[in-house]
C-alpha cells in the first residue's frame, strides 16, 4: 500500500456547469461544502429545539409509560406513511426528474405537473389513513396492549394523521428548491415546526402539569388532554410546509395546478416511484414487525428500566442526530451535483462523486459511532432531564445497539441515492426484502430469548443488522451499475477511520469511567452536569481523532473541518 493518501481528482461543480441556454451561469452556484454547511447549520438548530421538544414531551408523558406508549404509536402512523409516500418515493425521486425537466424549455409545466400531481395524491391517502386510524393503531401495538391504550392511541391518531399531507407538501416543495439549489429552507423549516411545537407543549405543562405515575391513568386522559397534546403538534407541521411557499416564489418559481400533459411525460416517474413505494412499504411492514416486539416489552410502563416503543423513539432521536446533521446534508447536496452529472453524460464525474461520498460519510460516521456510544447514556440524560433514572440507562443502551449501524447507513443513503439517479428503483425494492427479514427475524429472535429488559435492544440490533445487510447488497449492485471504486482508496480510507474511532473511543470510556462524574450525579442537575460531561468527552475525542487521522494523512478530514467552520468564516467576514 502507498503511504502517500489518494487524492480524489477534481470533477465539475455545480457551479461550473453552463446554464440550459449553454451560456455561463449569471451567479455562482454553491459548493457542495457551502451547500452542506447552510443545511447543516438548520439542522442543528432544529435538532437542538427537537431535543428541547422531547425534553419537554418526556415531562408531560414520561418515557416508559402508558399514555408516552399510545402516544408514539399515534405518531408512528404518518411518520410511517410520510416514509412511503414522501421520504421513500417523492425524496430520491423526484430530485433526478425535476433536475432533468428544469433543464428543458418546457420544463416549468412538467415541474408544476408532479407537485399537482404529488399533492393530490398525498391528500387523497391522509383522508384515507386518517379515516382507517383504529386499524392502523391496532397493526402497530402489541396484542397485550388494553382496550383503554389502544383507544387513546387511536383517539392521538385522529388529531395527527392529517400531518402526513403538511408531510409530503414539504417534502415535494422543498424538493423543487434542492433542484434549484437553494438548499437553507428545506433544512431551517423545521426550526418554526419545533418553535410551535415546544410552545404547545409548555401550555400543556401549564394546564396539567408534568408526568406522574398516578395521572397516567385511562380516566385521566380526557378530550382535552389530548387535543391539547397532539393538535399543536399537526398545527407546527402545516407551518413547516407552508413556509416553503415564500423562498419559492423569491426564487423564482411560480408554481400552478398542471393535471394534463404530453402522453408518456411521467412515465419514468411513474415506474421509479412505483417500484420505490413497494421498496418502502416492505421497509415499513418490516418496522412496524419491530415495534410490536417493542411495544409489547412493557405497555403500560409498570417497570421503568424496561425499554419499550416510545423509549424507541427517543434513542432513535439520539441516534439520528450525527446523521441528519451532517451525513444527510451531504448527500442531499452531492445528490443533486451526482444528478446533473448523470443528466449531462459525465459518467466519469459521477463515480467520482460517489467515491468522495463514500469516503467523507465514511470519516465522520466512525467518529460519530465511537461517540454515541461512549456517550449514549449522557446524552440519553441530557435529552430526558426530568427521566428516571432507570428510563435513562434503557435509552442508553437502544442507543448503542442502534449506533453499531451508524457507518453502513451512511453509505447505504449515499448508494440508494445513485440508485434512483440511474433510475433503478427496482433494485432497491429486491434488496429491501432481505433487510426487512433481517430486521424482523434479530427482533423475534431477541423477543424469544432475551428478558423484556432488553426486546427493545434487540430490535435496535436488528436495524443495525439490517443497515449491514443492505449495505453489501446495494454495494455490490452498485459496481455492476457504475464501475469499481476500489482504485480510489475508499477501503483505505474505512480502515484508518475505523482505527481512528477506536482509539478515540478507548480514551473516551477511560475518561467516563474513571475521572468524569458518574450518571447519578446528574440527577439534581441534568442539563449542566450531563452537558459539561458530553462536551468534555466529545471534544477529546475529536481531537484525538483528528490528530491520528492528521497522522495518517487522511485527507477527507480538511473536507469534514471545511463543513463545520464555513458559515463561521462567513460571519466572521
Amino acid at each position: 500500500m502507498a503511504d502517500e493518501p489518494e487524492v480524489i481528482p477534481v470533477v465539475p461543480e455545480a457551479s461550473d456547469v453552463l446554464d440550459a441556454e449553454g451560456g455561463p451561469q449569471a451567479q455562482r452556484r454553491p459548493t457542495l461544502g457551502g451547500s452542506t454547511a447552510i443545511m447543516a447549520s438548520g439542522t442543528l438548530v432544529s435538532r437542538i429545539l427537537g431535543f428541547a421538544r422531547t425534553a419537554l414531551l418526556i415531562a408531560a408523558v414520561g418515557a416508559n409509560t402508558f399514555g408516552a406508549n399510545a402516544f408514539d404509536v399515534a405518531n408512528r402512523i404518518p411518520n410511517a406513511l410520510y416514509a412511503v409516500l414522501a421520504a421513500g418515493v417523492v425524496n430520491s425521486v423526484l430530485v433526478p426528474q425535476i433536475v432533468r425537466a428544469f433543464k428543458r424549455p418546457d420544463g416549468k409545466r412538467t415541474v408544476d405537473r408532479i407537485v399537482t400531481l404529488g399533492l393530490a395524491i398525498s391528500l387523497g391517502i391522509t383522508v384515507i389513513a386518517t379515516v382507517a386510524a383504529p386499524f392502523i393503531v391496532k397493526f402497530y401495538s402489541s396484542a397485550t396492549w388494553s382496550d383503554d391504550q389502544r383507544a387513546l392511541a387511536t383517539a392521538f391518531a385522529f388529531l395527527v394523521v392529517p400531518q402526513l399531507f403538511f408531510f409530503a407538501a414539504y417534502t415535494i416543495l422543498g424538493q423543487v428548491l434542492n433542484a434549484k439549489e437553494q438548499f437553507g429552507p428545506y433544512m431551517w423549516a423545521p426550526v418554526l415546526n419545533n418553535v410551535i411545537a415546544i410552545i404547545g407543549l409548555i401550555v400543556y405543562l401549564m394546564f396539567y402539569g408534568e408526568y406522574t405515575a398516578d395521572a397516567d391513568v385511562p380516566t385521566e386522559w380526557t378530550a382535552a388532554r389530548i387535543a391539547w397534546l397532539a393538535i399543536p403538534a399537526t398545527i407546527a407541521m402545516a407551518a413547516q410546509a407552508g413556509i416553503l411557499i415564500w423562498p419559492l416564489l423569491r426564487g423564482g418559481y411560480r408554481p400552478r395546478m398542471v393535471w394534463r400533459g404530453p402522453k408518456g411525460e411521467l412515465t419514468s416517474v411513474r415506474v421509479v416511484a412505483g417500484w420505490a413505494l413497494a421498496a418502502v412499504i416492505v421497509e415499513q411492514i418490516g418496522v412496524a414487525l419491530a415495534v410490536k416486539v417493542a411495544s409489547g416489552a412493557d405497555p403500560t410502563g409498570s417497570n421503568p428500566a424496561i425499554a419499550g416503543n416510545a423509549a424507541y423513539l427517543v434513542a432513535l432521536l439520539i441516534y439520528l442526530l450525527p446523521h441528519s446533521l451532517v451525513t444527510v446534508s451531504l448527500l442531499t447536496a452531492l445528490g443533486t451535483t451526482i444528478a446533473k452529472h448523470h443528466t449531462d453524460e459525465q459518467h466519469e464525474a459521477v463515480r467520482l462523486d460517489v467515491v468522495r461520498g463514500f469516503r467523507v460519510t465514511g470519516v465522520f460516521t466512525w467518529f460519530a459511532t465511537a461517540a454515541l456510544i461512549v456517550l449514549a447514556p449522557w446524552l440519553a440524560r441530557v435529552v430526558m432531564p426530568v427521566a428516571r433514572i432507570e428510563e435513562v440507562r434503557s435509552v442508553g443502551w437502544v442507543v448503542v445497539a442502534l449506533a453499531v449501524g451508524l457507518v453502513p447507513l451512511g453509505a447505504m443513503v449515499l448508494v440508494k441515492r445513485v440508485y434512483f439517479v440511474l433510475e433503478d428503483a427496482r433494485g432497491i425494492f429486491w434488496i429491501h426484502i432481505p433487510m426487512s427479514l433481517a430486521l424482523v427475524a434479530v427482533s423475534v429472535a431477541g423477543m424469544k430469548v432475551l428478558d423484556k429488559q432488553w426486546w427493545t435492544v434487540g430490535v435496535a440490533l436488528g436495524l443495525s443488522i439490517s443497515n449491514l445487510v443492505g449495505l453489501a447488497l446495494r454495494g455490490s449492485g452498485l459496481r455492476r451499475r457504475i464501475g469499481s471504486i476500489r482504485g480510489h482508496g475508499v477501503a483505505r480510507i474505512q480502515v484508518l477511520a475505523a482505527a481512528g474511532a477506536l482509539v478515540a473511543g478507548l480514551v473516551g470510556f477511560a475518561l467516563r469511567a474513571w475521572v468524569l462524574p458518574d450518571l447519578e450525579s446528574a440527577s439534581t442537575n441534568p442539563y449542566l452536569v450531563g452537558g459539561f460531561v458530553c462536551a468534555v468527552i466529545g471534544l477529546v475525542m475529536a481531537l484525538v481523532y483528528a490528530a491520528l487521522l492528521k497522522l495518517m494523512r487522511v485527507p477527507e478530514l480538511d473536507a469534514i473541518f471545511s463543513i463545520a467552520t464555513r458559515k463561521l468564516r462567513r460571519k466572521v467576514r
